[in-house]
């Protein structure tokens, strides 16, 4: 008795390219190698992805949207307020990527091409400007109204930025558990925000001294 073809999924293919990656240290060669050496066909892995390259930027947003998805699954999330989410938002995204840690090194540092970085990260980008778009409150809009500059595009950009950064600080960091990493989360977002409602001096001080303690004086 033929052993029946198990049914390719977006979530297969995805587990099937991480798992080559990490076991060749290479991406596939083609997508009719990569197919036949999983057992599905290429018309299979064309009806969720047109390219090799288009699955790692994809990968990304898959972790972005686990996260939003876990954070909904909690009943209270939808009550905290805007600083709450965005710290519930990272902790649980740098979680997920400390899961996937090995591949997420290997993808992100296996040249120094920054363009080719980002571009890898354009649906991350996409998807995370979104859920910046999603968690500002009505009440934050009113309180910002007398900063004339404000814009709801430059929260998303500078959030944008701040994700970038917080990313690399945590490619970088080899404290165990990455607790250094929570650090940075916790001083960056304070800062974020109370910069935001021009109250920045204090965590802006104790973010910039973390900072300079962990870049100028890392042994």
């Amino acid at each position: 008795m033929a052993t029946k073809k198990s049914i390719i999924t977006k979530d297969k293919i995805v587990s099937f390219y991480m798992d080559y990656v990490l076991e060749n240290s290479e991406k596939p060669k083609s997508v009719y190698n990569f197919a036949k050496l999983n057992n599905f066909s290429e018309t299979e892995f064309y009806s969720f992805f047109g390219t090799i390259e288009s699955i790692e930027k994809e990968i990304f947003k898959m972790f972005l949207d686990k996260t939003v998805e876990l954070l909904n699954k909690n009943p209270d999330y939808e009550n905290y307020d805007m600083k709450s989410k965005m710290l519930s938002f990272y902790f649980t995204f740098f979680e997920i990527l400390t899961a996937n840690r090995s591949y997420v090194v290997m993808i992100l540092k296996e040249n120094d091409n920054q363009l080719k970085k980002l571009s890898q990260l354009s649906s991350l980008r996409n998807s995370f400007k979104n859920y910046m778009t999603e968690i500002i409150t009505d009440d934050f809009r009113t309180q910002q109204e007398r900063l004339q500059n404000f814009q709801e595009k430059a929260f998303q950009e500078t959030s944008w930025i701040q994700l970038l950064l917080t990313l690399k600080f945590w490619l970088d960091d080899s404290s165990p558990s990455f607790e250094k990493t929570d650090i940075y989360i916790e001083k960056s977002v304070k800062a974020t925000f109370e910069l935001m409602n021009i109250a920045p001096i204090d965590s802006l001080i104790d973010f910039g001294k973390f900072i300079f303690k962990e870049k100028i004086y890392k042994k």
